[in-house]
């Protein structure tokens, strides 16, 4: 009854029927079988559980009303474990209650079929949510070749600009001795051009890595060290652009849960943001405190030219280029922020900018107190 479903890999597909009535079991392996397909059954929810520990199904045909453990419980523990969640699952039922069926699909149902079975509407919604799951499964596996093709050929590229950027730099400088006027423009339009390029594979590599889920290690962080350590690398930089950079810690003992590198990574992006954007001649104020609550904060200030409320409203996306540009021709590819948002919320932290067009803007970076719970 079954036509071959679209999977590249032999052997099988496999079902899961999970019924406490052993003549519905029978009724529906019957009504299934399938040169393609292997069927397995199971009378309770702790038994469909662990038949999933044996071998994870394609798809499950789950009985609403067992005894102890009932549908949508199985359901819901199905959907607690990753490497199950993905699992489409039909609910079955004698009821025709609406409630019923809105619950089913809410507890993560994709379907809810009545008894008594209809053979022809049986079979026809289980060749439909097996064919749905191989495109899916065909989608998810193409994405991560794409992932790591552009993951392959971004370390690549970052490998072969950060060579041409040294090579640039030292024709610059030779250029310079030289008082070289032509050369030294020439030689200066292609350090600047590989600076970009470079700050875009490295924010693009650091991009992919945070959709991927950095495996964070949350621990109890002095803030002050961690904000000092960051501030002392863009010191330079900050100098060069005639910009103080004003480190302010207003508790040495403020210490907040955070994972170190996602922090390091934060303070970097939301640093070399205030300095790119400010001015020559303007300051930056990074303030560290602790609040009330045991919670850490971190204030980022500067004094450039802040943020519309256009900008705003798209601060924390992807690829946004805002109205604000870098006063010195500094690199900008629009994916530092959204970074940024994004391992704060996976430190369970939160993060806000306050800002008017004009008046510079204010990061507040503020992270949870080191006594919090880690899950």
């Amino acid at each position: 009854l079954l036509r071959p479903m679209p999977f590249d890999s032999t052997p099988s597909v496999h079902l899961l029927v999970v019924d406490d009535q052993p003549a519905n079991v029978q009724v529906m392996t019957t009504l299934l079988a399938a040169p393609l397909l292997s069927i397995a059954s199971a009378g309770s929810g702790p038994e469909a559980l662990g038949q999933l520990d044996l071998q994870v199904a394609d798809l499950i045909l789950l009985d609403v009303r067992m005894p102890g453990m009932d549908g949508f419980e199985v359901c819901q523990r199905i959907r607690e474990r990753p490497e199950w969640a993905d699992i489409p699952i039909i609910f079955l039922s004698a009821a025709s209650d609406k409630r019923l069926i809105v619950r089913a699909l809410e507890v993560g149902g994709v379907d809810y079929i009545t008894k008594p079975f209809n053979q022809a509407e049986l079979v026809s919604r289980v060749r439909t949510h097996l064919a749905l799951k191989a495109a899916r499964d065909r989608l998810k596996q193409l994405a991560e070749d794409k992932d790591e093709l552009l993951g392959i050929l971004a370390h690549d590229l970052k490998n072969h600009l950060g060579g041409m950027q040294m090579s640039a730099q030292l024709i610059h400088e030779r250029a310079t001795a030289l008082a070289d006027s032509r050369l030294g423009r020439l030689s200066g339009n292609v350090l600047h051009a590989t600076e970009q390029m470079l700050a875009f594979v490295k924010e693009f590599l650091a991009n992919a890595s945070a959709d991927r889920g950095l495996a964070l290690a949350p621990a109890p962080l002095v803030l002050g060290a961690a904000a000092r350590a960051v501030v002392r690398q863009y010191a330079e930089a900050a100098r060069r652009k005639d910009i103080t950079l004003d480190l302010q810690i207003h508790d040495e003992n403020a210490v907040a849960l955070a994972d170190r590198e996602a922090l390091d990574q934060v303070l970097e992006n939301l640093i070399s943001n205030a300095i790119k954007f400010s001015p020559t001649g303007r300051k930056v104020v990074v303030g560290v405190s602790s609040l009330p609550d045991g919670s850490g904060e971190c204030r980022i200030q500067d004094e450039g030219p802040g943020f519309t409320d256009e900008d705003r409203a798209v601060l924390f996306r992807r690829y946004r280029r805002l109205s604000a540009r870098p006063t010195a021709g500094e690199p900008s590819t629009g994916l530092g922020l959204s970074i940024v948002s994004r391992l704060v919320r996976d430190m369970k932290g939160e993060l806000r900018c306050e800002s008017e067009p004009g008046n510079g803007a204010t990061f507040i970076l503020r992270l949870p107190p080191a006594t919090a719970s880690v899950n």
